[in-house]
Order: structure tokens, then sequence, then C-alpha cells
């Protein structure tokens, strides 16, 4: 049974769904691009198209979630959503994420057609992915420095759920990543997805279930 109204706003608290949308060799991408296009960074006005390809990858994962979802901030490659009453429950959650998934291989896809520089770190667009981690906890949002930040121990579970084994039962497909307190709070039928635990240090064992996308 999950909290009541008054107990979820009770000092500052809430519960509700935390979302990751987190794209997956971002890094590498762009530190690629960054070695190979150093003298174009320093001396153009205009920053290389990748920047600008990354930026849009990251506003179609935000227009595909938001709403039903709430965003709380970017975090480098990855979007921080959470959803205090969402109205999504059950199917609806998982087609939610495909939904997002398939925009962001769709934006991809057309930005991989458009394409002109082909040297080895620009061409390395096709290895960008995306991949999710769903969890359901209690949290705090408060203002610090003049902007939201959503706080808890449920929050810092959500993103060590993001280091986890999921690839290897996946056989390296990309994923969406559901704690048990999310598929339990949100109704989502489990069936299908591939069961398993993360184990973490200083946290107790956490099950989860692993949705294969792509």
């Amino acid at each position: 049974m999950g909290p009541t109204t008054e107990q979820a706003r009770s000092a500052g608290r809430t519960w509700g769904a935390l979302l990751l949308a987190d794209i997956s060799g971002y890094t590498g991408f762009l530190q690629g691009v960054g070695d190979a296009h150093q003298a174009l960074i320093i001396d153009s006005p205009e920053p290389p198209p990748a920047y600008g390809l990354m930026s849009s990858l990251l506003e179609t994962i935000m227009a595909a979630i938001i709403p039903p979802f709430r965003l709380v901030k970017l975090e480098g490659d990855a979007v921080f959503a959470v959803g205090e009453e969402l109205p999504l429950r059950g199917t609806a959650v998982v087609a939610c994420l495909e939904a997002c998934y398939a925009a962001f291989g769709a934006r991809l896809a057309e930005a991989n057609s458009l394409w002109t520089c082909s040297c080895d770190a620009c061409a390395r667009i096709h290895t960008l992915d995306l991949k999710f981690v769903l969890h359901y906890g209690e949290f705090i949002a408060q203002r610090v420095g003049g902007q939201e930040e959503v706080l808890g121990p449920e929050v810092n579970v959500a993103h060590r759920l993001l280091k986890n084994h999921a690839l290897d039962l996946t056989g390296g497909r990309p994923y969406a990543l559901l704690s048990d307190a999310a598929v339990a709070m949100l109704g989502v039928p489990a069936a299908g997805m591939l069961a398993s635990t993360e184990k973490y240090e200083h946290l107790p064992p956490i099950n989860v279930h692993v949705l294969p996308l792509g």
C-alpha cells in the first residue's frame, strides 16, 4: 500500500517515480570529437555539429517524457525527471519509455543520414544509445542556490542503478531497468522482463527487472 497524499506531502517530502534517461557513449563520443576537431572548437565561432547533436538528442528525450514526468535537471548525458503524481500505470509506463526510445532512435538516424564528417571520431555516432532507470520512493524537493534539487536516499539508489549488469542480461542491447519498487508501485507487468539483483556497497540488494529495447 502506497503513502496517502497527506503523508506524501508532510515535512516537504513526497513519493513518486524517479526516472533517469541516460545516453550511452556520450562522454567518449564528445571527447573523440573534441580531440579530432580541436582547431575548429578553438577558432570557429560555431561549435562542431556533434555538440548540436547532443543538445538535440537531450531535447528529444525531454519532449517524449515531459509530461507525464517533470524535469528536475540535465546531468551531462542524462535527463533526470520525477513523477510525484504520475498518471501512467501498468503497460502505459513501458509504452512511454519505448516511445521515448523510438523518438531518440529516429532523431539519431536522421542526424546520421545528414552527417558530413567521416573522421573516426564523428563516425562513432552510431555507438550512441539510450538506457533508462526507473525507481520509486520518497524524496525531498527543495531550492538550493536558486534551483530545485531532488534529494534523499532513494534518489541516490536511482543513480546507483545506472551502474548495473543489465547488458550482461540483454546481450548488449539497450534496456530499461525498473526496480521492484517501481514495478510494484506503478503496477508494471514484469512478464517478459529479465529479473536480476544489483548489489552496491552500503546498500541492501536491489531486485530489478530489465526490459530489452531496440
